[in-house]
């Protein structure tokens, strides 16, 4: 029997039409996407717990949408864009929720990085996180794209459905921002 991870998309998407063999190409899909779909999540919302909840979510979607996939764009990207998409609206329900729970100034995700457990605010990697947590949410999302996944902007722009040049300018004002927090802290 072959290796889950060397199994194609193609071949998961063959096997997930046939209801006896449903569960399992679908069981083989999570196992080989869902680091690379947590630690994409993970940077946007910091916390594990949430990422857990989210990740979950995305997984629910794609299993009630795959015989529907048509293909267009890579199941990668697919899975992705789902991602972002259930993070983005995780992301905006718990900024109003928290809206009255800050002041104007104290951002609910650079609380929730403050209280994730090993945070050392002297370590690059949590000042790093800090910086990215004050970024716009698309910002953070290219950063996070290109910087932590290496996906190319073709890919980027499959999943965020906006040109490579737009991308392009996202990243580089996220650059010069996380920089600039970086010098200043």
């Amino acid at each position: 029997m072959q290796e889950q991870s060397d199994w194609s998309d193609e071949q998961l998407l063959l096997l997930f039409k046939d209801p006896k063999q449903q569960e399992q190409a679908f069981t083989h899909l999570v196992n080989k996407y869902q680091e690379r779909l947590y630690w994409h999540i993970r940077r946007m919302v910091v916390a594990h717990h949430d990422t857990d909840d989210i990740l979950q979510e995305v997984f629910i979607k794609a299993w009630r949408h795959l015989d529907g996939f048509r293909g267009d764009a890579s199941l990668f990207t697919w899975l992705y864009r789902i991602a972002t998409n259930v993070t983005l609206t995780y992301i905006a329900a718990a900024k109003r929720k928290a809206h009255s729970s800050f002041d104007a100034h104290s951002s609910y995700f650079e609380q929730k990085l403050i209280a994730e457990k090993g945070y050392d605010s002297h370590k690059i990697e949590w000042k790093l996180q800090k910086a990215l947590q004050t970024l716009p949410e698309k910002q953070k999302i290219v950063f996070n794209l290109r910087y932590y996944d290496e996906l190319p902007y073709h890919e980027m722009a499959a999943i965020l459905e906006t040109s490579e040049g737009a991308l392009k300018a996202s990243y580089h004002h996220a650059v010069k921002k996380i920089t600039a927090s970086l010098k200043e802290d």
